[in-house]
């Protein structure tokens, strides 16, 4: 597991985790590669009984330890863990009823017409691409609401960094949604594969940086991540000095 996952936050009932860039949360069931879940699974040992595990066609059961939400394998920052089933049913709730709020940062390709924003477009499969979703014309199956917030932080050098809050939790929300106005996640090889990586980054320029939701005793609670070297000399690049702690 990368020497640079660590905890951020913990209490009685979660455990808030800085996940790295390029790390799955769980297993999928064909890669052997470790795991956010192999890391809490070795290190808290009670919690592979907490939570919801899948059981695979074949049998296997893949451990998902007090995950009620989940980031992208590519995207860096904040995994909130249930240390007991009471506690991951009540987050589960507050994600399900859209209670949480969730705040990431992003580098995006151009520079946005506007400060601010919102995209309330609704995502489906892709037809051309099974790994893809999409918000353009050309899916598949069911469309499932999806609405985004953006905050252009920084517009500079063809550029923009952004605090964006997605407002619903489909897969790939926040880089399907971009990519559908035209301006795509940096060093997004799967939506932008025409895109040359920029700003130093080697991969997704995506940071959940900021969860906020109720402890099991009506405490709200706001944790932050820290951000990774890579994303802190990209904002100093566009002339952005990156403190958390300045972002509302």
């Amino acid at each position: 597991m990368n020497q640079d996952t660590s905890i951020i936050f913990e209490n009685k009932n979660y455990i808030a985790v800085n996940k790295p860039a390029g790390i799955a949360v769980h297993a999928d069931g064909r890669s052997k590669e470790l795991t956010l879940a192999d890391w809490i699974v070795s290190n808290f040992p009670y919690m592979s009984d907490v939570g919801e595990n899948i059981v695979t066609d074949d049998g296997r059961i893949i451990l998902k330890p007090g995950m009620a939400h989940r980031i992208d394998k590519e995207t860096s920052g904040i995994m909130l863990l249930a240390k007991s089933q009471t506690a991951y049913l009540h987050l589960k709730g507050q994600f399900q009823a859209r209670e949480v709020s969730k705040k990431y940062l992003a580098f995006l390709h151009g520079e946005t017409k506007e400060d601010h924003g919102i995209i309330n477009r609704p995502i489906g499969r892709s037809k051309n691409d099974f790994r893809k979703w999409t918000a353009e014309r050309g899916t598949r199956g069911e469309l499932r609401e999806a609405v985004t917030s953006y905050v252009a932080l920084l517009r500079n050098k063809g550029f923009t960094y952004a605090e964006i809050s997605p407002k619903t939790g489909r897969t790939h929300q926040i880089r399907v949604h971009f990519k559908a106005i035209n301006h795509p996640v940096v060093c997004d090889k799967l939506y932008a594969p025409n895109k040359a990586s920029a700003l130093g980054f080697t991969r997704l320029a995506l940071h959940a940086f900021c969860l906020e939701f109720s402890d099991l005793s009506g405490e709200r609670m706001k944790v932050e991540a820290p951000l990774s070297e890579d994303f802190q000399k990209a904002a100093r690049e566009l002339g952005f000095e990156p403190r958390v702690s300045q972002i509302a």
